[in-house]
């Protein structure tokens, strides 16, 4: 058993003073941690299933890619506005200062296996998460369940979840 804590990097005030960012990287760096923690997604999910992992840009990316494949199941990425060069569909979310914006293919759930996991790096407030719940959702896709590698329990993003249940490795 790997204790995935001990490759999470802590670096205070990132992105702006008063913030202390869980970096990932040190646990992409190394292999054998890397592969553990999908393994412990995939061994979540190998029984269930899906018809696809939905990330979300760009940690998220990194560990729905691994995952989808090692599951054997499509990869549906979520992108910022601009970056996905076919025809999409948005949600508008509200950030704590402003608006922010996320796009999926329109033809993202094209197969008849509906069921999708949404993946991403961290779990904070949950306004990203629910937007994509929400994108996906509108998308024509089912989502069983939002996971995470990291929640931030303290930010108290579960309570903008309450529609899927949440599973994260890591909590702090």
């Amino acid at each position: 058993m790997i204790d995935l804590k001990a490759f999470v990097r802590e670096v205070s005030d990132f992105p702006k003073k008063g913030i202390v960012f869980k970096d990932i990287t040190p646990l992409l760096k190394n292999p054998n941690a890397f592969q553990y923690a999908i393994d412990h997604f995939a061994k979540r999910y190998e029984t269930r299933k899906l018809g696809a992992v939905v990330a979300i840009e760009s940690r998220g990316f990194i560990l729905g890619g691994a995952l989808a494949t090692k599951l054997g199941v499509p990869f549906v990425p979520v992108r910022k506005p601009g970056k996905l060069p076919w025809n999409t569909i948005e949600e508008t979310y509200d950030l704590e200062y402003g608006k922010d914006t996320l796009q999926i293919h329109s033809d993202a759930f094209e197969f008849e296996n509906k069921k999708v996991i949404i993946l991403d790096d961290v779990l904070a407030t949950g306004g990203t998460a629910a937007a994509t719940v929400n994108l996906v959702e509108r998308a024509g896709a089912k989502v069983e369940e939002a996971a995470f590698l990291i929640e931030l329990s303290f930010l108290n993003g579960r309570q903008k979840l309450r529609s899927v249940p949440i599973f994260s490795v890591i909590s702090y």
